[in-house]
């Protein structure tokens, strides 16, 4: 009886990337960020320049025992500019450029899932608004005497909370947007209606009652109350909680809902 040799099985399981292909990917990501002057210079650059011509009129201002003007104020709102910045205008546009010449679809058939990118995308924007923040912190303590937050714990939970929210709200903007140019203007219109509601051009209390109620429950107004009482050492009400976690679960699901990867 004569016996033939069946070839071994084939395993056709496929190997999906790991954390030293997203560590690539995220140093890849790093170098087009920096390579893009405008993108790298102007999220840094614009808050610090705020902070600078405002942290002078404000440093003396007391408005608490030991707490400025500028520690519960400025501070607050320069940090959360750096964070819409980089979440809802220079993410986007990164995003919008890959569908556009069709990096994203080419990954979609490889093991490495356009997920990856997105992830990439996603901690080098914090790596970068991290840059920012310490840059401003650094400069508001040492050149004008601006004290930490009085709540250490609690801010940095509002600072992951606020990054969080501007991402899901730069995914809007790059689901939405079909070309790299649109999510810069759909990007720059979005930064520049949550700041104005929330008090980046001369406060909440210039802003009519009702734009300055909405602006209270949208992200970058959230924000700014948030990370004042944390700078104050006062308990963070939960109405600017609820509203960055809201703003995340609804960012998530409406660009779930409109993204394309081509």
């Amino acid at each position: 009886m004569n016996t033939t040799d069946t070839p071994a099985p084939v395993s056709t399981r496929i190997h999906r990337p790991g954390l030293r292909s997203l560590a690539i990917l995220v140093l890849c990501e790093t170098k087009m960020v920096i390579r893009d002057s405008a993108g790298l210079i102007v999220p840094l650059g614009l808050p610090l320049l705020i902070l600078l011509t405002s942290a002078g009129s404000t440093a003396d201002q007391m408005i608490t025992a030991d707490r400025t003007a500028l520690d519960l104020f400025v501070l607050p709102l320069v940090i959360t500019m750096v964070l819409t910045m980089v979440g809802v205008l220079n993410m986007p546009s990164f995003l919008a450029y890959y569908r556009r010449t069709g990096i994203l679809r080419r990954l979609a058939v490889t093991p490495a899932s356009p997920v990856m990118v997105l992830s990439a995308q996603v901690i080098v924007s914090i790596l970068q608004s991290a840059l920012g923040i310490i840059l401003a912190l650094v400069v508001a303590m040492t050149a004008f005497g601006a004290k930490p937050p009085v709540d250490l714990i609690p801010a940095f939970g509002v600072l992951a909370l606020t990054a969080t929210a501007m991402c899901a709200m730069g995914m809007i903007v790059a689901a939405s947007a079909p070309t790299p140019n649109s999510a810069v203007a759909f990007g720059l219109v979005a930064f520049l209606l949550l700041g104005a509601t929330g008090g980046m051009f001369g406060g909440t209390q210039s802003l009519p009652e009702p734009i300055a109620e909405i602006g209270a429950h949208l992200p970058f107004g959230a924000s700014v109350e948030a990370l004042g009482a944390a700078w104050a050492g006062q308990p963070i009400g939960a109405a600017p909680l609820l509203s960055l976690a809201a703003a995340i679960v609804v960012g998530v699901a409406v660009a779930a809902w409109l993204f394309r990867w081509e």
